[in-house]
């Protein structure tokens, strides 16, 4: 279990870190925070921004077998780009095609049959990460549609990477890393910034910490996450258990059929040369032969051979 990443601390109360899904959530509820983040992260000036209103986050589903998708924070921008913000502490497998599917999702989302494409509105995701999603170095990165040349092919995709246990840079969300990066009530106290933006973050987040109602929900959110992560454990240890019973009972069972298969092909041996001394001392060729053989139907017609046989070298010219 991460502690760190649940911002759990031994022997105090619990701080609701900034990272945390509940303050995360609730600072991008704020509007200022909301646009100047969207502004240092998308390079967009400030005055541009004509409205970043919060929607549903819920994306629907056509049919009972699609997914259903969740995102942590989306945002309509100036009535035509669509954002999800998404944090995530820990690390997901396959985190690229989930990343993509969630963007797919939202893209086609308000497109509904007899609709003309021009509906459909560009859509940014920012991942906020805390793990690295690959070795390039630089905590912010950007990928869109191009060629291999470089040209733009379309601006409707845009995806923005940022790994928060990276080295910064010196970039305009250098303070935001910083403040995501917070542990305790003594380093968010200790916090400053030039950016408007960050400080009414660092308000917001100081703010529900005084509030015990903030902090029984952080403490309820802890003990969900625990619960979860104690369960995908035990299920692990699970599966780890029957898949190494399961490789024992095969190597059992592959042993004991391999013991049946030598056993019945000494015995076949066995019957051959017993017939074969009948005629006297079996030759050594004819018994080194017989030894080798490891095909129980070719046995099968040695042994019907050796019985028909009127002596060694009438056997040799039934075997060859």
């Amino acid at each position: 279990m991460d502690k760190k990443a649940a911002g759990w601390k031994a022997g105090t109360e619990t701080f609701i870190p900034p990272k945390s899904d509940i303050a995360f959530k609730e600072m991008m509820r704020c509007e200022e925070v909301r646009r100047h983040f969207i502004s240092d992260v998308l390079g967009i000036p400030l005055e541009e921004i004509r409205s970043a209103r919060l929607e549903n986050p819920f994306l629907s589903r056509r049919s009972r077998r699609e997914k259903q998708c969740i995102l942590d924070v989306r945002i309509l921008l100036n009535d035509d780009s669509r954002i999800n913000v998404e944090l995530q502490v820990r690390r997901l497998a396959w985190w690229d095609k989930r990343s993509l599917f969630y963007l797919s999702k939202m893209y086609t989302e308000d497109l509904f049959t007899g609709q003309r494409y021009d509906r459909l509105k560009k859509c940014i995701v920012i991942s906020i990460l805390e793990f690295s999603g690959d070795e390039n170095p630089g905590y912010h990165k950007v990928y869109h549609l191009r060629d291999l040349e470089g040209r733009l092919y379309s601006d409707q995709f845009e995806i923005h990477i940022i790994e928060l246990n990276k080295n910064l840079t010196g970039e305009r969300l250098d303070d935001w890393i910083r403040l995501l990066r917070v542990e305790s009530e003594k380093e968010l106290d200790g916090m400053q910034s030039s950016n408007l933006g960050v400080m009414k973050a660092v308000d917001e987040v100081r703010a529900m910490n005084l509030r015990k109602w903030w902090r029984t929900l952080h403490e309820a959110r802890l003990k969900a996450q625990r619960d979860q992560w104690a369960i995908e454990e035990a299920m692990r240890e699970d599966s780890m258990a029957a898949g190494k019973a399961e490789g024992m009972a095969a190597g059992m069972a592959q042993g004991m059929n391999q013991g049946l298969a030598e056993g019945e092909l000494r015995r076949s041996r066995q019957a051959i040369m017993d017939l074969l001394e009948d005629f006297g001392e079996i030759p050594g060729d004819i018994r080194d032969h017989i030894e080798s053989e490891v095909d129980r139907d070719i046995l099968k017609r040695w042994l019907k051979s050796a019985a028909r046989a009127a002596n060694f070298e009438d056997f040799r010219h039934r075997i060859r």
